[in-house]
Protein backbone atom coordinates (compact mmCIF):
# COMPACT_ATOMS: atom_id res chain seq x y z
CA UNK A 1 0.00 0.00 0.00
CA UNK A 2 2.88 2.36 0.80
CA UNK A 3 4.41 1.72 -2.63
CA UNK A 4 1.13 2.65 -4.32
CA UNK A 5 0.71 5.80 -2.24
CA UNK A 6 4.22 7.17 -2.80
CA UNK A 7 5.59 8.12 -6.22
CA UNK A 8 8.90 9.89 -6.85
CA UNK A 9 11.25 10.35 -9.78
CA UNK A 10 14.03 7.82 -10.18
CA UNK A 11 17.35 9.24 -11.35
CA UNK A 12 20.37 7.29 -12.56
CA UNK A 13 23.91 8.64 -12.07
CA UNK A 14 27.37 7.30 -12.91
CA UNK A 15 30.85 7.61 -11.41
CA UNK A 16 32.40 9.30 -14.47
CA UNK A 17 31.70 12.84 -15.65
CA UNK A 18 32.88 14.39 -18.89
CA UNK A 19 33.84 18.01 -19.46
CA UNK A 20 33.55 19.48 -22.97
CA UNK A 21 36.77 21.00 -24.34
CA UNK A 22 36.36 23.37 -27.33
CA UNK A 23 39.67 22.57 -29.08
CA UNK A 24 42.82 20.45 -29.01
CA UNK A 25 44.74 23.64 -28.20
CA UNK A 26 42.70 24.07 -25.02
CA UNK A 27 43.15 20.39 -24.19
CA UNK A 28 46.92 20.92 -24.45
CA UNK A 29 46.76 23.95 -22.16
CA UNK A 30 44.72 21.95 -19.59
CA UNK A 31 47.42 19.25 -19.66
CA UNK A 32 50.24 21.82 -19.36
CA UNK A 33 53.96 21.43 -19.94
CA UNK A 34 54.88 17.83 -19.07
CA UNK A 35 51.43 17.45 -17.50
CA UNK A 36 51.95 19.98 -14.68
CA UNK A 37 48.43 21.51 -14.89
CA UNK A 38 46.69 18.12 -14.85
CA UNK A 39 48.83 17.06 -11.87
CA UNK A 40 47.91 20.28 -10.05
CA UNK A 41 44.18 19.61 -10.58
CA UNK A 42 44.47 15.98 -9.45
CA UNK A 43 46.49 16.94 -6.36
CA UNK A 44 44.11 19.75 -5.34
CA UNK A 45 40.88 17.76 -5.86
CA UNK A 46 41.79 14.09 -5.30
CA UNK A 47 40.06 13.12 -8.56
CA UNK A 48 41.56 11.35 -11.61
CA UNK A 49 41.59 13.33 -14.86
CA UNK A 50 41.41 10.97 -17.85
CA UNK A 51 42.53 12.23 -21.25
CA UNK A 52 42.44 9.94 -24.27
CA UNK A 53 42.00 10.31 -28.03
CA UNK A 54 38.29 11.13 -27.75
CA UNK A 55 37.94 14.58 -29.34
CA UNK A 56 36.38 17.43 -27.38
CA UNK A 57 36.10 15.86 -23.92
CA UNK A 58 38.08 15.21 -20.74
CA UNK A 59 36.75 12.64 -18.25
CA UNK A 60 36.79 13.07 -14.47
CA UNK A 61 36.70 9.90 -12.39
CA UNK A 62 36.36 9.64 -8.60
CA UNK A 63 34.37 7.45 -6.19
CA UNK A 64 33.89 10.50 -3.93
CA UNK A 65 31.23 12.41 -5.87
CA UNK A 66 31.90 15.68 -4.00
CA UNK A 67 35.54 15.65 -5.11
CA UNK A 68 34.49 14.63 -8.62
CA UNK A 69 32.07 17.57 -8.81
CA UNK A 70 34.74 20.01 -7.58
CA UNK A 71 37.23 18.70 -10.19
CA UNK A 72 34.71 18.81 -13.07
CA UNK A 73 33.47 22.31 -12.24
CA UNK A 74 37.04 23.58 -11.79
CA UNK A 75 37.87 22.24 -15.27
CA UNK A 76 34.80 23.99 -16.71
CA UNK A 77 35.91 27.29 -15.13
CA UNK A 78 39.46 26.87 -16.45
CA UNK A 79 38.14 26.27 -19.97
CA UNK A 80 35.88 29.35 -19.75
CA UNK A 81 38.64 31.50 -18.24
CA UNK A 82 41.45 30.42 -20.58
CA UNK A 83 44.21 31.09 -18.02
CA UNK A 84 45.59 27.68 -17.03
CA UNK A 85 48.53 27.39 -14.62
CA UNK A 86 48.99 25.70 -11.22
CA UNK A 87 48.34 28.79 -9.06
CA UNK A 88 45.15 29.58 -11.02
CA UNK A 89 44.10 25.93 -10.58
CA UNK A 90 44.47 26.21 -6.78
CA UNK A 91 42.53 29.47 -6.72
CA UNK A 92 39.62 28.03 -8.74
CA UNK A 93 39.56 24.77 -6.73
CA UNK A 94 39.15 26.77 -3.49
CA UNK A 95 36.39 28.89 -5.05
CA UNK A 96 34.59 25.77 -6.34
CA UNK A 97 34.91 24.04 -2.93
CA UNK A 98 33.13 27.00 -1.31
CA UNK A 99 30.35 26.87 -3.96
CA UNK A 100 29.87 23.11 -3.54
CA UNK A 101 29.85 23.38 0.28
CA UNK A 102 27.13 26.03 0.03
CA UNK A 103 25.08 23.66 -2.15
CA UNK A 104 25.64 20.81 0.32
CA UNK A 105 24.29 22.94 3.19
CA UNK A 106 21.32 24.05 1.08
CA UNK A 107 20.45 20.49 -0.03
CA UNK A 108 20.61 19.17 3.56
CA UNK A 109 18.54 22.04 4.94
CA UNK A 110 15.88 21.73 2.23
CA UNK A 111 15.53 17.97 2.80
CA UNK A 112 15.20 18.39 6.59
CA UNK A 113 12.65 21.17 6.10
CA UNK A 114 10.63 19.11 3.59
CA UNK A 115 10.42 16.22 6.07
CA UNK A 116 9.70 18.48 9.06
CA UNK A 117 12.52 16.99 11.16
CA UNK A 118 13.64 18.88 14.28
CA UNK A 119 16.64 18.86 16.57
CA UNK A 120 19.24 17.65 14.06
CA UNK A 121 22.82 18.82 14.67
CA UNK A 122 24.21 21.06 11.87
CA UNK A 123 26.90 18.42 11.17
CA UNK A 124 24.13 15.85 10.59
CA UNK A 125 22.33 18.22 8.20
CA UNK A 126 25.61 18.84 6.33
CA UNK A 127 26.34 15.09 6.08
CA UNK A 128 22.87 14.48 4.61
CA UNK A 129 23.50 17.29 2.10
CA UNK A 130 26.68 15.51 0.95
CA UNK A 131 24.50 12.56 -0.10
CA UNK A 132 23.17 14.80 -2.90
CA UNK A 133 26.48 13.97 -4.62
CA UNK A 134 26.54 10.25 -3.74
CA UNK A 135 24.95 7.42 -5.71
CA UNK A 136 24.19 3.81 -4.87
CA UNK A 137 23.36 1.42 -7.72
CA UNK A 138 22.73 4.48 -9.88
CA UNK A 139 20.32 6.07 -7.38
CA UNK A 140 20.88 9.51 -5.83
CA UNK A 141 21.31 8.73 -2.12
CA UNK A 142 19.71 11.94 -0.77
CA UNK A 143 16.58 11.38 -2.90
CA UNK A 144 16.62 7.72 -1.83
CA UNK A 145 16.82 8.82 1.85
CA UNK A 146 13.81 11.14 1.48
CA UNK A 147 11.90 8.35 -0.27
CA UNK A 148 12.75 5.82 2.48
CA UNK A 149 11.64 8.38 5.10
CA UNK A 150 8.18 8.72 3.54
CA UNK A 151 7.78 4.99 2.91
CA UNK A 152 8.86 4.12 6.47
CA UNK A 153 6.37 6.62 7.90
CA UNK A 154 3.51 5.22 5.81
CA UNK A 155 4.30 1.64 6.85
CA UNK A 156 4.59 2.62 10.54
CA UNK A 157 1.35 4.62 10.44
CA UNK A 158 -0.40 1.68 8.78
CA UNK A 159 0.75 -0.55 11.67
CA UNK A 160 -0.30 1.95 14.34
CA UNK A 161 3.32 2.73 15.29
CA UNK A 162 5.20 6.03 15.61
CA UNK A 163 5.37 7.41 12.07
CA UNK A 164 7.53 10.40 13.03
CA UNK A 165 10.29 8.21 14.49
CA UNK A 166 10.13 5.93 11.45
CA UNK A 167 10.40 8.94 9.12
CA UNK A 168 13.45 10.25 11.03
CA UNK A 169 15.11 6.81 11.00
CA UNK A 170 14.33 6.29 7.32
CA UNK A 171 15.83 9.66 6.39
CA UNK A 172 19.04 9.07 8.37
CA UNK A 173 19.55 5.37 7.58
CA UNK A 174 22.30 5.91 4.95
CA UNK A 175 24.10 8.86 6.60
CA UNK A 176 27.21 6.70 6.96
CA UNK A 177 27.62 6.84 3.16
CA UNK A 178 28.53 10.53 3.54
CA UNK A 179 31.81 9.58 5.21
CA UNK A 180 32.50 5.92 4.36
CA UNK A 181 35.26 6.94 1.91
CA UNK A 182 37.22 8.41 4.86
CA UNK A 183 36.24 6.09 7.76
CA UNK A 184 36.91 2.36 8.09
CA UNK A 185 33.92 0.02 8.31
CA UNK A 186 30.45 -0.42 6.85
CA UNK A 187 28.12 2.56 6.41
CA UNK A 188 25.46 1.35 8.95
CA UNK A 189 27.91 1.27 11.90
CA UNK A 190 29.66 4.48 10.74
CA UNK A 191 26.28 6.25 10.55
CA UNK A 192 25.12 5.03 13.96
CA UNK A 193 28.36 6.16 15.64
CA UNK A 194 28.22 9.54 13.85
CA UNK A 195 24.62 10.18 14.94
CA UNK A 196 25.36 9.17 18.53
CA UNK A 197 28.37 11.53 18.55
CA UNK A 198 26.22 14.43 17.33
CA UNK A 199 23.39 14.07 19.81
CA UNK A 200 20.80 11.64 18.37
CA UNK A 201 18.91 10.43 21.46
CA UNK A 202 16.35 8.02 19.96
CA UNK A 203 17.44 4.40 20.45
CA UNK A 204 14.93 3.36 17.76
CA UNK A 205 16.60 5.70 15.23
CA UNK A 206 20.13 4.58 16.19
CA UNK A 207 19.21 0.89 15.97
CA UNK A 208 17.49 1.36 12.59
CA UNK A 209 20.54 3.18 11.18
CA UNK A 210 23.01 0.61 12.54
CA UNK A 211 20.84 -2.42 11.84
CA UNK A 212 19.16 -1.74 8.49
CA UNK A 213 21.44 -4.35 6.82
CA UNK A 214 21.03 -6.77 9.75
CA UNK A 215 24.49 -5.95 11.15
CA UNK A 216 22.88 -5.56 14.61
CA UNK A 217 19.80 -7.28 16.11
CA UNK A 218 16.59 -5.24 15.77
CA UNK A 219 15.52 -3.81 19.13
CA UNK A 220 12.35 -2.01 17.93
CA UNK A 221 9.85 -2.49 15.06
CA UNK A 222 11.33 0.65 13.48
CA UNK A 223 14.38 -1.28 12.21
CA UNK A 224 12.57 -3.88 10.06
CA UNK A 225 10.28 -1.09 8.81
CA UNK A 226 13.32 0.87 7.60
CA UNK A 227 14.78 -2.32 6.09
CA UNK A 228 11.54 -2.83 4.14
CA UNK A 229 11.33 0.81 3.02
CA UNK A 230 15.00 0.73 1.97
CA UNK A 231 14.42 -2.40 -0.13
CA UNK A 232 11.29 -0.92 -1.72
CA UNK A 233 13.05 2.31 -2.65
CA UNK A 234 16.20 0.58 -3.89
CA UNK A 235 14.29 -1.89 -6.06
CA UNK A 236 11.54 0.42 -7.32
CA UNK A 237 13.30 1.95 -10.38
Amino acid sequence: MAIQRYAAESVSDSTIRTVKIPSDDMKGRIIGREGRNIRAIEKATGADILIDDTPGVISVSCFDKVRQTIAAETLQKLVADGRVHPSRVEELVEQTKRDVNDRIQKAGTEAVTELGLRGLHPKVVEAMGRLQFRTSYGQNVLKHSIEVAYLAQMIADQLGLNGQIARRAGFLHDIGKAMDHEVEGGHPAIGMDFLRKFGEKSEAVLNAVGGHHADFPSTTPCTPIVMAADAVSGARP
